[in-house]
């Protein structure tokens, strides 16, 4: 049974590397197109809407944009659908994995809520899809004529889902999701919005119609937002490796706060792409709200024990650990390697706080991170770092023995 630990990592690994995959791939094709499409040379007479000329890998593209569509189907027409789909298919079987599947540990605080585990899963999928109604709902009323008013609201919608994810959820989990919450919207404009709308176009000019160039305004209009949704989203997903953004008082501000600072980034890029100036003002900008997000840190943190932690009773599946053969002496193993750093206070030189937000010091600590200690400390040699305080084979055995014992 021991080895299903090993197997549900190398799982949860293949899927997280399968994500970062799709992502590079469609961030990447929704980057390069805003960029070409800003860039775009549309003082050329004919009947492109623009063009531009580009060098790359030793030989040079020369590319035409129609506004509607050219006056004859190509034979060939690549779509680019699948990297957003993929994208966001691999992060919801990871969040499966990762927070549904380890809710008690991961998704539910129960300082903050009295959950049950399904009530926390249900939570988690119905809020994914909220965004998306609000969203839509916004962009389709008289409010979506002003782009200005339109992401305002919806800068507000997020701050509400931030704050309202921090009162259910652990903070690591109420980051990740929102960050779900927010790729949700994204891939469904390409899905609901961005693909039919073309489709629609493809089928006019296959029946010989002259297609509503509205279709593909909607469109680019939908892969905009996206475009300036892409890098808070980012930031969100990669927070959970960083208990300075998920594991403080504030982390919901800081949350909202990288929303306005993925905008400032990419204004001032999309405004040198489209070569309307050199926004440099957008880098005093971001980096004032990134030492707004420094401070909200590090200020609650200094020491305290991280607001995320839980102290409820354990569960049912942490309690087996708590009462599998060999438990005291690995809790003395821990104590004695691992505290110094995981810890309330830590005493190691220069940590100031638990590493990862995991802390090691007491039996309760020690049966919640049971998984944890067996796949770092046990199995394989990743803690401590460089093997600092010399942790014996003997110690690795005893860990990994008591990890089997609980027969988890």
């Amino acid at each position: 049974m021991y080895d299903l630990a090993v197997f549900w990592d190398w799982i949860e690994f293949v899927v997280r590397w399968l994500h970062v995959i799709t992502a590079i791939a469609w961030i990447g094709s929704s980057f390069y197109f805003i960029a070409l499409d800003l860039g775009l040379n549309r003082e050329i007479p004919g009947p492109a809407d623009g063009e531009e000329w580009q060098v790359h890998g030793g030989g040079f593209y020369h590319i035409q944009k129609y506004l509607v569509a050219p006056g004859h189907l190509p034979e060939h027409l690549t779509w680019f659908k699948w990297e957003s789909y993929a994208t966001w298919l691999s992060g919801a079987v990871l969040l499966i994995i990762v927070y549904w599947a380890g809710a008690e540990l991961y998704l539910i605080d129960q300082n903050k809520a009295d959950l049950a585990v399904w009530q926390g899963i249900l939570i988690s999928a119905l809020s994914l899809g909220i965004g998306w109604l609000l969203y839509d709902a916004l962009c389709k009323s008289p409010l979506g004529e002003s782009q200005t008013v339109l992401m305002i609201i919806l800068f507000l919608i997020l701050i509400a889902m931030s704050w309202g994810y921090i009162q259910v959820f652990t903070g690591r989990a109420a980051l990740l999701h929102l960050g779900a919450f927010t790729a949700t919207i994204m891939t469904a404009n390409v899905f609901l919005i961005i693909m039919p709308n073309q489709r629609i176009v493809v089928a006019d000019l296959k029946a010989g119609r002259v297609p509503d160039p509205q279709y593909g305004k909607i469109a680019k209009l939908r892969s905009t937002h996206n475009n300036y949704l892409t890098l808070p989203v980012i930031f969100l997903m990669l927070s959970n490796h960083y208990p300075l953004a998920f594991a403080t008082e504030y982390n919901w501000i800081i949350a909202s706060l990288v929303f306005l600072m993925g905008v400032t980034i990419r204004h001032y890029f999309n405004t040198c792409h489209a070569r309307a100036g050199n926004p440099t003002w957008t880098w005093a900008a971001t980096a004032l709200i990134f030492l707004a997000i420094v401070w909200l840190s590090t200020a609650p943190m200094r020491g305290g024990i991280p607001a995320y932690q839980s102290t409820v009773d354990l569960t049912r599946q942490e309690q087996r650990f708590a009462d599998a053969k060999g438990f005291a002496q690995v809790h003395d193993v821990i104590v004695d390697r691992c505290s110094m750093c995981h810890a309330r206070d830590p005493v190691w030189d220069g940590i100031h706080w638990a590493p990862k937000a995991v802390l090691l010091e007491t039996e309760v600590d020690v049966a919640r991170n049971a998984r944890a200690i067996y796949l770092q400390s046990g199995i394989s040699q990743a803690m401590p770092p460089a093997n600092i305080t010399n942790m014996p084979a003997s110690d690795r055995s005893v860990i990994m023995s008591w990890y089997r014992n609980a027969g988890l």
